[in-house]
């Protein structure tokens, strides 16, 4: 009898063993991450600092500040991708904490900016304008580099955690979370719009000076804030992919795939979706404050549905569920829209419109899967030339 039992309780174990831990990039994979982390450190610096601007290997100040704008772009792609690609989570509403990063960065930026502004005051230039005697209660800690950097992920986070909480534990999902999402948005967005709130109203927040005490408008501080950017995209991409292969990580993928079940297995929604909602909410806020010091000012038009959209987008043309999918779908996306709003603005929308809908129809793995399956088929045309000779 006990060895029956014996044998039984050693065939469960051995049927509940988990699978082997895989390494977190393949040999290959990791060959292209140093790749890309030797092009962000040494080759770009070299072509825009060094190479002479004559030259056709030169790297322009404004190739930089595009390419360092679609890798901000990128990380919320990114971050796009960890809800909705491995949580089922479309969310229309992520262009809000991209723009609260963003914020908290400029105010910051505003504070460097002391005396001189054109009214020559310790207030920002617009507060002045609109007669106020001091900083309202959220700008008391501007001043510091450390409680911004703070903020950059606390702001976003904490709102994205207050709004989760409510949203999961009324398991509101679907169409109609991702219109909740978007009306969240736009209420934030008409809010930022109104002068007494004290963020800039319409016109948000410009004419950046220093950061950390430093100039902005030289080539080495253009070339940090590059560095630094591609950098944070390097690490967040790790990030993702620890969470995504790990036991975490298979949990979102199931409530992704059956809700109903996980729960009945056992395991409770709420916390992983909050938390992965949260997470990815910071990270876009990151990205916001990486994205403002490049490009020079912030506003409301980037809480806009269409700036929330255009993130779910990349992550489509990319490809879902793949992680590297989504920072390949923002330079697809936005490299041409770079190019197509001068050589044909009035055609972009037609184009982006349209090549939503084909993604959506033909391409439903985006880029990244349509390469895959190219693969895989030159792999078994190769195999049977092979079987063949």
């Amino acid at each position: 009898m006990s060895a029956v039992w014996s044998s039984s309780s050693a065939a469960t174990s051995a049927a509940l063993l988990l699978p082997a831990r895989t390494p977190l990039l393949t040999r290959g994979g990791w060959g292209v991450f140093l790749a890309a982390l030797i092009v962000v450190c040494a080759v770009a610096p070299a072509l825009n600092l060094w190479v002479p601007e004559d030259s056709a290997l030169h790297l322009s100040d404004y190739m930089l500040g595009l390419l360092g704008k679609i890798m901000c772009y990128a990380i919320c792609a990114l971050a796009m991708d960890l809800i909705w690609g491995y949580t089922g989570i479309l969310s229309l509403g992520h262009g809000l904490f991209f723009a609260l990063g963003g914020y908290v960065m400029g105010m910051y930026l505003m504070r460097q900016i002391g005396r001189e502004g054109s009214y020559q005051n310790d207030l920002p230039d617009f507060m002045v304008f609109l007669d106020w005697k001091e900083l309202p209660w959220h700008w008391l800690l501007s001043d510091s580099l450390a409680a911004t950097l703070i903020l950059i992920v606390a702001v976003p986070g904490l709102v994205a955690f207050v709004f989760g909480w409510f949203a999961f534990r009324s398991r509101i999902k679907g169409v109609y979370f991702s219109i909740i999402t978007q009306a969240l948005t736009v209420a934030a967005m008409l809010l930022f719009f109104r002068n007494e709130t004290g963020f800039g109203g319409n016109n948000g927040f410009t004419d950046f000076k220093r950061i950390a005490g430093l100039p902005m408008a030289t080539p080495e501080m253009r070339m940090a804030l590059f560095v630094l950017t591609g950098l944070t995209l390097l690490v967040f991409f790790l990030l993702a992919r620890w969470l995504v292969r790990s036991k975490y990580g298979r949990v979102l993928q199931a409530i992704r795939d059956a809700e109903s079940r996980v729960m009945f297995s056992g395991y409770a929604p709420l916390p992983y979706k909050l938390s992965i909602w949260v997470i990815s909410a910071m990270m876009c806020g990151v990205a916001g404050a990486l994205y403002v010091p490049q490009v020079g000012i912030i506003n409301p038009g980037e809480m806009s549905p269409a700036a929330s959209i255009e993130i779910v987008i990349w992550t489509a043309v990319g490809g879902r569920a793949t992680l590297i999918g989504p920072i390949v779908g923002a330079f697809i996306v936005n490299g041409a829209k770079s190019w197509l709003t001068v050589a044909a603005p009035e055609f972009w929308l037609y184009f982006l419109g349209a090549l939503f809908i084909a993604v959506t129809l033909w391409l439903p793995d985006g880029v990244v899967g349509l390469a895959r399956r190219l693969k895989a088929r030159l792999k078994i045309r190769l195999r049977r030339k092979e079987k063949s000779t």
